[in-house]
């Protein structure tokens, strides 16, 4: 999230806030496509991190694409932590251990998108090659330790690090060490939400397995195919996962604002200044918790926005659905994982399709995929079969959902190509993660430096 929210209107109850999210279906002709992916900055010489001061370093990088772009500057204590383009179509963003994201524009076609991420990337190159600067797409950074890992300088980044180890043991490796590719997508009703959550949610272990691209940590391989989805599984369980409410057949906004409520805040802002607020639910918020040691200590509009961007289930309901299970990787995937996930969710008869192939997948079966998949990918056993032979059956009904979008480039080619990279993954059977490692074993003689060449843009 490039910029937190500031909207002063007071609340003043439980449906105003399940209001705030049902305002967020549209009609389907309105229905978007919002891309964002994370990739490691690193200084080409040496392979090293690149900090956040410094003539050659991240805040140099951002301003270089402010003067680029001429996008407006987003600044915490003075000092530049992002960039908005001004109609609000598209950020810049830092993650916390200079992870560079660009939050992509709403836009109608997977054409558009992968247009997007690309002229991204050949804009970030105009810049950051003169300061050596490269990027990494992987899901979690190979070589350096979280002590060798910068800081980058945002005030809910410091209430975050403070908190996390309290409630996890892998908190500060997912802010300061993962990357991923995520993708935002509409709704049209209450009833919609919950097809599409409902399907996504049973799904995401097998975008996990098909986008697995994090097997090294510290500068060795780490025993896992997806080192980040690890991760989530013990980071701070309040507030990430799998929802088990969401697998019943009565799920809707309800229930995710009654979850919300509960799960411990991270800070509200006043007059720009973070006051941690770790020690309280939004519900308490809510009661007056921290009427006496907050200015202006009851809840706004824009203390509950900020307050669902700091929740991190799977699959993220705002006003709009988040998917959140793949690792970063190299640009074709930029392209694909949007193109999976519209493929599934956005034409009718594909959402019918994966719907009926899902509906009798229980959480519990779904998390035992969920903690399985790290390891093992498309290996992982779901009711006796391989995931990769479902992972064929999904593959197809995408492809289908996107062939009968019918939208053309101007090569006359429709948006079914950018499924390509998985169907190759498929095919092979394996992963990028264990390609990876099949290299790391022979022609990379034990090294794993040849990534920051063959993963790099």
């Amino acid at each position: 999230m490039a910029r937190d929210t500031t909207d002063n209107r007071p609340i003043e109850g439980i449906d105003e806030l399940v209001g705030y999210m049902a305002r967020g279906s549209k009609p389907k002709e309105a229905w978007r496509i919002g891309t964002e992916h994370e990739k490691f900055p690193f200084y080409a010489d040496g392979n090293r991190p690149v900090p956040y001061e410094g003539p050659r370093g991240i805040r140099s990088l951002l301003e270089g694409m402010q003067k680029l772009l001429g996008w407006d500057p987003i600044e915490d204590g003075g000092r530049i932590i992002g960039l908005v383009e001004p109609t609000g179509q598209g950020a810049i963003s830092l993650e916390p251990g200079g992870q560079f994201e660009l939050s992509g524009a709403a836009l109608e076609t997977l054409h558009q998108t992968c247009r997007e991420g690309n002229a991204h990337l050949a804009q970030l190159r105009e810049i950051a090659e003169p300061l050596g600067i490269r990027f990494l797409g992987l899901g979690a950074s190979p070589k350096w330790r979280l002590s060798e890992t910068p800081r980058m300088p945002k005030s809910r980044y410091d209430i975050m690090s403070a908190y996390m180890p309290k409630v996890g043991s892998h908190g500060l490796d997912m802010m300061y060490r993962t990357c991923t590719i995520q993708v935002n997508l509409d709704f049209s009703s209450e009833t919609d939400m919950r097809r599409k959550m409902q399907v996504s949610s049973r799904l995401q272990p097998l975008a996990t397995a098909l986008f697995a691209n994090s097997p090294f940590t510290d500068g060795a391989p780490n025993g896992y195919q997806s080192w980040r989805a690890e991760i989530w599984r013990d980071t701070d369980n309040q507030r990430s996962g799998l929802l088990p409410f969401v697998f019943s057949d009565g799920f809707g906004f309800v229930d995710y604002v009654e979850w919300a409520l509960d799960v411990p805040m991270y800070f509200v802002i006043r007059e720009g200044r973070y006051h941690d607020c770790t020690h309280v639910t939004f519900r308490q918020f809510m009661d007056g918790a921290l009427r006496e040691t907050v200015p202006d200590g009851m809840p706004t509009m824009g203390d509950w926005a900020n307050h669902l961007s700091t929740l991190f289930p799977d699959v993220r309901l705002k006003r709009f659905l988040e998917m959140r299970g793949a690792d970063g990787g190299p640009w074709r995937r930029i392209c694909a994982l949007p193109a999976f996930w519209v493929g599934l969710l956005y034409d009718d008869e594909a959402l019918d399709a994966a719907e009926e192939m899902t509906k009798g997948w229980s959480f519990v079966e779904v998390q035992a995929l969920r903690d399985a998949v790290p390891v093992e990918g498309l290996a992982a056993r779901f009711r006796n079969h391989e995931l990769r032979e479902a992972a064929r059956e999904v593959l197809a009904i995408s492809r289908m959902g996107l062939k009968q979008r019918a939208l053309l480039n101007r090569e006359g080619y429709d948006e079914a190509e950018f499924l390509n990279p998985l169907d190759e993954i498929v095919a092979r059977g394996t992963t990028s993660a264990q390609e990876m490692m099949s290299a790391f074993n022979t022609r990379w003689g034990g090294s794993i430096e040849p990534v920051f060449f063959e993963q790099a843009y």
